[in-house]
């Protein structure tokens, strides 16, 4: 693996400056749940899993960024299903997890920081009120209390990860339609530049008769739109795949238990 990373590798300073500089208050407030949350850290398989859209919560000096509380349910908010089946194949497999704390609108773990959906004005045809017209400061205490706290946690895992044939695997949902169209897949695997894993994998799941399998679909790997797996997968030239699971199939506690089962013994 390669060596440590610092504060100072993950802050993008061509871009924004350090927090300290930033001039708009802490965006958490002390007695507000952390950026991220890692479940069983001390665990042993060869692979990290990671969660970026856990989670549908805002930060209290957002409010509900003018938006509904249905709204904020839906999958402009997170990725629904998809933290319980990473939970559930960290303890199946002893695998260690990071979830992010907080909603994409808030600020997308997993876009570029370049990109217009780092911090989304417009999600699914939603206009999202409370991200209009920000400024340099707002943006960068986003970026202070939620964006770099989690990768700089996903870049100290792997870091301290003892196995040196390690793998890190991403946990999606997608919906079962967008603009009109279905999405006929069961499950999509994104690998970008690097199919290694994703090449382990889908023959797997293939072989179970009530699964259509996507291959970079219904999403790939895009530098222009994925931050995440391009950073601390191909960036450290470790084998790497995002697993995408429609929706439709993780709306009860069974289903879930399911997908989990499946994983597990694919992986």
């Amino acid at each position: 693996m390669n060596g440590k990373t610092g504060w100072g590798d993950w802050w993008p300073s061509a871009l924004v400056p350090a927090p300290e500089e930033s001039g708009a208050p802490p965006l958490l407030e002390p007695d507000e749940p952390p950026p991220f949350e890692i479940v069983n850290p001390t665990g042993q398989a060869n692979a990290l899993l990671i969660c970026d859209h856990a989670s549908n919560r805002l930060p209290r000096r957002l409010g509900r960024l003018g938006l509904t509380d249905d709204q904020l349910q839906q999958h402009i908010a997170w990725d629904p299903g998809a933290a319980a089946v990473a939970r559930g194949l960290s303890a199946r497999l002893d695998v260690p997890l990071i979830l992010g704390g907080y909603s994409r609108l808030a600020i997308d773990l997993n876009r570029p920081l370049a990109s217009p959906e780092l911090i989304a004005a417009e999600s699914a045809g939603v206009r999202i009120p409370g991200n209009q017209g920000l400024s340099a400061a707002e943006r960068n205490a986003r970026l202070a209390a939620l964006f770099l706290p989690y990768h700089q946690a996903i870049a100290e895992l792997l870091d301290a990860h003892p196995n040196p044939e390690l793998r890190l695997i991403s946990l999606h949902s997608f919906t079962p339609w967008l603009a009109g169209q279905l999405r006929p897949w069961s499950v999509g695997l994104a690998y970008g530049r690097d199919p290694r894993l994703a090449q382990q994998l889908r023959p797997l799941l293939a072989q179970q008769a009530d699964l259509l399998v996507g291959d970079n679909q219904p999403y790939g790997i895009e530098d222009s739109y994925d931050f995440t797996l391009p950073t601390h997968g191909e960036g450290r030239g470790i084998p790497h795949v995002m697993i995408e699971i429609r929706q439709d199939g993780l709306q009860t506690q069974a289903q879930i238990a399911r997908w989990v089962e499946r994983l597990a013994c694919i992986c």
